[in-house]
């Protein structure tokens, strides 16, 4: 049985139990106590708690995840995934314990499904879970086949107080020969032997600090069955990697590498890595994760590199991930439509990491290299070292070791392993401690109790409405008076919330005997329209009818900025390539700024271009209609869904008749011609895989040009040109300059050259080293290096320098430089600075053939400078 069959059979027969089938979420979790999306019930948190209802008994999904707290175990055994798929059925009161139990106990052995001998099942329970007991007795289970174990296995729970209870696991046995052969092993034991598949929780307590357990408001259920676990159970399979989807990868390998999979344990475990990250990379790019330096980019890059790494392990250069893309995409498209649609961004995008890696590894061996010759002979590379690599390259701790070794040193472990704990420390202490309190708000309360309210927006601008709720200080209130901020709930609005990059909409809500300026519009849990309000006058109940005023006229400069993104976006598209993709934006009424995935800087052609397609289309004012129908329906006719972003079963769609269809829920004019025109004024980097426009629109363009042309006019006036000679005269004023600048640089190293020959004259031989020391003030490093360079010619093949500059800000700067033949007879720059940088009050380093210092006080280079002929005297001595 395949995996994809497995995935259906669960979800259909959870389904036919009355249970919602619901799609993944994201990787990218609502709760922001999360990095990623790692279970499924990470959705339903809000159901659990009451403060939602559903009108099923329950729920069920196949849930995306990525847990990469082991990362550094991933691949070293068959068990450990950063990305797995989590079977999952979920009650929120809808159904009992037993007859989570009964289904699960059903799917797993009747014949219409997973059919698995009972004889090889086992079921643990909690201690004193005796109803658990019970009831697996009931439907059949041996009683040589119930364990109960303690709290660490058996009795789950959100923290040190919340949402607990206890849970009951089902193991396999795959048979004594996988086993650790101890007559007392069992359900439990740390071996292969009795692999746990299928973990049901049953969440009914609130721990509280006491801790005592009173029940939730309803009793829970949270299953948990790995999808890939339980596919090798039934392909015959000891490991998760051996299972249908995970051994297709493993062939990629095989085949790209030419190294044969369980005939090296090295290499198996660089082959598991590539599968495994493989997978994690092809999901996480697609739910609209970026590589970054921070959060969940982070770990995205992070598993980039580690795959690269142990592809060049494999003897595999240059860029290779693709092969695994496409593998990844054929094989779970159909269930995950979103890698299909981003097919190509994903690939651009790992392909623009490989090539980064590849020079990163360039810059990190030179920093490695730098520092393992700074070492003593023998001496053992510090551990921060190893990190500062680890992190800030990329370098696997095990390439630095490697490298390390050839050098003839060692690496400091406990260092590093320390350094990490601390990093690891850093991040917990930035994880908001809000896993389950955050939906214990004011809003969640409302979203769940006031019936649904209807927005009218998009026909009018005003609307006569009820006041449902008002909330202060993050609590409902009854009232609120002049002067006072308060956040107004309607049934019926016409003001737009923040969202999908457009700012809300302000205006006034006024009604008998109170007026309420509308600063702000927000969303608050998906469903509830915000009005962030000051009150003018009066005083606001809820219950109070009132009529809801818009700022037209603010309205209609979005409306013309939203509209020109679109057109921008598909401009882009034409003219840079489809894997562009919106990353973000950001919608006002007086500009509009747009994110898109993107690997390099647009040309000014490139910009021009895309001006004059959106400008062509903006003239032709063209109709811009929008429709409401099924995320199925809206695929159909092409509209594009914007990369990372979450839709429902319904959305809108925006059509610029024959130019753009995008999936949107945000406000846009009648027609094209609206916009006026539209001017992108900026063009930057956002991040290595994306750029940003900034542009403006209608009145906001006009006043930009007239800007910029009142200063072309003031540069003419200037100039003593006119405007339209402003370029010309500009440049004759530039070749000037530059006439001045060549002779005061022909100046500078004629002075430069006879203060060298001076110093030339003051040369002395030390040892078998042709050496200059002097003093050059006023000039800076690269000066210093100058004089270096002009010394070097003419004072042989065996020579150094040391030389020194006081600068006007009283700072000293001392250089000291050698030919390989002068360090092979003794002269170290290195050990030279480390000695002298003290006199002038500073300090310095380098290598043995270049170093320099800086230091506070200039007036001691003289002593400096007599303590390195010091220094020289001792070469060959």
């Amino acid at each position: 049985m395949k995996s994809a069959e497995i995935r259906e059979m669960f979800l259909r027969f959870f389904e036919e139990k009355g249970c919602r089938r619901a799609a993944s979420s994201s990787l990218i979790p609502d709760d922001p106590s999360l990095l990623l999306s790692n279970a499924g019930m990470n959705q339903f948190k809000q159901y659990y708690l009451g403060k939602k209802t559903m009108r099923e008994i329950g729920a069920c999904s196949c849930q995306k995840c990525v847990r990469t707290g082991d990362i550094d175990d991933i691949g070293l055994d068959g068990r450990h995934l950063s990305f797995f798929e989590m079977l999952g059925n979920f009650g929120f009161g809808g159904y009992t314990k037993k007859q989570a139990c009964e289904w699960a106990f059903e799917f797993i052995t009747s014949k219409k499904y997973l059919n698995l001998p009972l004889e090889k099942l086992y079921f643990t329970i909690f201690t004193d879970d005796d109803d658990a007991h019970d009831i697996w007795r009931e439907i059949g289970v041996a009683e040589d086949h119930i364990s109960r174990l303690g709290a660490d296995d058996n009795f789950w729970a959100a923290g040190p107080t919340g949402p607990c209870g206890p849970c009951s696991e089902i193991y396999y046995d795959q048979g004594p020969e996988i086993g650790c052969g101890r007559p007392d092993c069992a359900p439990g034991c740390d071996c292969d032997r009795y692999l746990e598949f299928w973990n049901l929780v049953f969440t009914q307590y609130d721990r509280q600090e006491d801790g005592s357990l009173p029940e939730l408001p309803h009793r829970n259920i949270d299953t948990g069955m790995g999808l890939e676990r339980i596919t090798a159970i039934m392909q015959g399979k000891s490991a998760n990697y051996d299972g249908d989807l995970m051994r297709s990868l493993i062939t990629v390998g095989e085949n790209l590498t030419g190294v044969t999979y369980q005939t090296d344990t090295r290499k198996d475990v660089s082959l598991r890595i590539l599968a495994d990250h493989a997978r994690a990379v092809t999901f996480m790019i697609g739910d609209g994760i970026l590589p970054s330096n921070e959060g969940r980019g982070y770990v995205l890059r992070r598993l980039l590199r580690r795959a690269i790494y142990h592809a060049r392990l494999l003897g595999v250069e240059g860029a290779f991930m693709g092969t695994y893309l496409d593998e990844v995409i054929r094989l779970m498209g159909d269930a995950y439509p979103e890698i299909v649609e981003n097919s190509e961004l994903i690939h651009r995008i790992v392909k623009s990491e490989e090539e980064r890696f590849s020079a990163t590894l360039k810059t990190g061996s030179s920093y490695l290299e730098a520092e393992l010759l700074a070492l003593q002979e023998g001496a053992t590379l510090p551990g921060d070292i190893a990190f500062k690599l680890h992190d800030t390259f990329g370098f696997p701790y095990d390439l630095t070791v490697e490298i390390a070794k050839q050098s003839g040193h060692a690496v400091d472990e406990a260092g590093f392993k320390a350094a990490m704990e601390e990093q690891r420390n850093r991040a917990r202490s930035q994880v908001k401690d809000v896993a389950w309190t955050k939906f214990d708000t004011v809003w969640v309360a409302l979203a769940d109790s006031l019936k649904h309210e209807t927005f009218v927006g998009y026909d009018t601008l005003e609307s006569d409405s009820l006041i449902t709720a008002l909330v202060a200080d993050e609590a409902s209130v009854e009232s609120a008076s002049a002067g006072s901020k308060v956040d107004v709930l309607l049934d019926k609005t016409p003001f737009y919330a923040e969202k999908g990059g457009q700012t809300g909409d302000a205006g006034f809500i006024e009604g008998d005997g109170f007026k309420l300026q509308v600063l702000n519009t927000t969303c608050a849990e998906k469903t509830l329209t915000v009005h962030h309000c000051m009150v003018l006058q009066g005083e606001v109940k809820v219950g109070s009818s009132c009529s809801a005023l818009v700022d037209g006229m603010r309205r209609e400069r979005i409306a013309r900025n939203h509209t020109a993104t679109h057109i921008l976006h598909a401009a882009l598209r034409q003219v840079l390539g489809t894997h562009v993709n919106q990353a973000g934006s950001l919608v006002e009424p007086n500009r509009l700024r747009f994110d898109f995935t993107h690997f390099q800087a647009m040309t000014r052609e490139e910009i021009e271009e895309v001006e004059r397609i959106a400008n062509d289309r903006i003239m032709a004012n063209l109709p811009v209609t929008t429709r409401v129908m099924s995320i199925d329906d809206a695929r159909a006719t092409g509209a594009m869904a914007l990369f990372g972003e979450k839709y429902g079963d319904v959305v809108r769609v925006v059509d610029v008749e024959g130019f753009s269809r995008e999936l949107c829920g945000g406000t846009h004019v009648t027609s094209t011609g609206c916009i006026g025109f539209v001017k992108i004024v900026s063009e930057g980097s956002v991040s290595a895989n994306a750029r940003r426009i900034e542009a403006v629109t209608s009145y906001d363009a006009l006043a930009y040009m007239n800007a910029y042309q009142h200063q072309v006019q003031n540069m003419a006036e200037a100039l003593k040109s006119s405007q339209k000679d402003v370029e010309a005269r500009l440049n004759d004023v530039l070749s000037t300059l530059k006439s001045y600048e060549d002779e005061q640089k022909k100046s500078k190293a004629q002075a430069a050259a006879q203060l060298a020959k001076d110093a030339l004259d003051s040369a002395q031989t030390y040892g078998s080293v042709n050496a200059v020391v002097a003093r050059f003030d006023g000039v800076d490093v690269e000066g210093l290096r100058s004089q270096w360079d002009i010394i070097r010619g003419h004072l042989g093949e065996t020579c150094a320098c040391v030389l020194a500059s006081a600068a006007p800000n009283g700072q000293a700067l001392i250089l000291a430089a050698g030919t390989q033949s002068a360090v092979d007879a003794g002269f170290n720059a290195g050990a030279l600075i480390k000695e002298v940088a003290p006199l002038v009050k500073g300090g310095g380093g380098g290598k043995p053939i270049m170093a320099q210092a800086g230091g506070k006080d200039a007036q001691g280079i003289e002593n400096a400078l007599a303590a390195a002929r010091d220094v020289l005297s001792r070469i060959g001595a």
